[in-house]
């Protein structure tokens, strides 16, 4: 299965014409609508003229759909003053590539750089008559807000962001008996393949976590969370090294989990590039994991760059009890 690919250059050759189709379809939307780039408001046209220039403090994406050589969707990153909200700006997605989910994909990836930079929300505007963005947008978490643009028809959008930190073996200790416990228990009653069976007792998970909280304590597991916008948890993963001596460039990648409540919005590519980016800073060269063959985890990890070196059957058995295939990846870091 191939997928979509993202990008960030506000130099490439396609962005011109992504920016100018994007604006003459808004004009055109307002009623105001005008036959050539020469003729938009003159920001409009700094834009679609010279994305570079016009954009050269914000972060820009395109993105490519499987089987394409060229873009044919962007969105704009605007930089936020300090704490404050960044907003996505110029979402676009040519007709002919529509419908296969690349709009989502952007909107997924501006969120998670928002995120990772620390931001508490990221926010836009849309125009009321826009169904179908207003529909992605509330799919993906954002609410409307009081407005900050009196323009009629506007409506102003804002989505908290979860923010991820490393847990010190402490907070595994305080988190280990409520969230923690609560993230374990979700992934086995909603099936996932994570080393226990239904159902599982609260205890067991929180005893299992005070294990975790042992190994971070001895420096062989590392451990990271990401805190809802309500202060608690809604996701976490963690990260183990090696302790033998010809394997200590190499790191495991083991219970990656995301709450039920908190899928869909990208939270579990963010841990996953978190916990990536912490092992290549540290000196580590190579990751592995394992996940059960045909699970929602490996489209995943195939989507962040993710290699299967090979499956195993009956390697463990789901939480219903009954075995089924592993299948086995690796990635190079640097």
């Amino acid at each position: 299965m191939t997928y979509a690919r993202i990008e960030e250059n506000r130099s490439h050759p396609r962005l011109p014409a992504l920016l100018a189709a994007y604006h003459l379809a808004n004009q055109a939307e307002k009623g105001v609508a005008v036959g050539a780039v020469a003729d938009l408001p003159a920001v409009y046209r700094g834009e679609a003229e010279d994305p570079a220039t016009a954009f050269a403090a914000d972060t820009v994406l395109l993105v490519t759909a499987p089987g394409d050589e060229d873009p044919s969707g962007c969105v704009v990153l605007k930089a936020a003053g300090e704490g404050g909200a960044p907003e996505i700006k110029r979402l676009w997605v040519e007709p002919h590539t529509r419908r296969k989910g690349l709009a989502r994909a952007l909107m997924t990836e501006a969120l998670r750089r928002a995120a990772t930079s620390g931001a508490p929300a990221a926010r836009l505007t849309v125009w009321s008559w826009r169904a179908e963005p207003l529909a992605l947008y509330r799919a993906l978490g954002f609410e409307a807000v009081d407005s900050w643009d009196e323009r009629p028809d506007l409506v102003c959008l804002e989505k908290p962001l979860d923010v991820i930190e490393r847990l010190t073996p402490d907070a595994v200790r305080a988190h280990a008996e409520a969230g923690l416990a609560a993230l374990l228990v979700d992934a086995v009653d909603s099936g996932a393949s994570v080393g226990f069976l239904a159902p599982l007792d609260a205890a067991e998970g929180a005893a299992w976590w005070s294990g975790v909280a042992e190994e971070a304590a001895a420096g062989v597991r590392d451990v990271w969370a990401a805190r809802a916008p309500d202060g608690g948890l809604a996701g976490v993963v963690t990260l183990t090294r090696t302790g033998t001596a010809n394997g200590r460039h190499r790191g495991e990648i083991a219970r990656l989990l995301v709450h039920r409540s908190a899928r869909g919005r990208g939270l579990g590519r963010r841990l996953l590039a978190t916990v990536e980016a912490h092992a290549a800073a540290t000196g580590l060269t190579l990751l592995v994991l394992d996940t059960q063959t045909d699970s929602p985890a490996e489209r995943l990890y195939r989507a962040a760059g993710w290699t299967a070196a090979g499956t195993i059957p009956d390697f463990a058995a789901d939480p219903g009890g009954t075995l089924r295939p592993t299948t086995l990846y690796y990635k190079r870091l640097g």
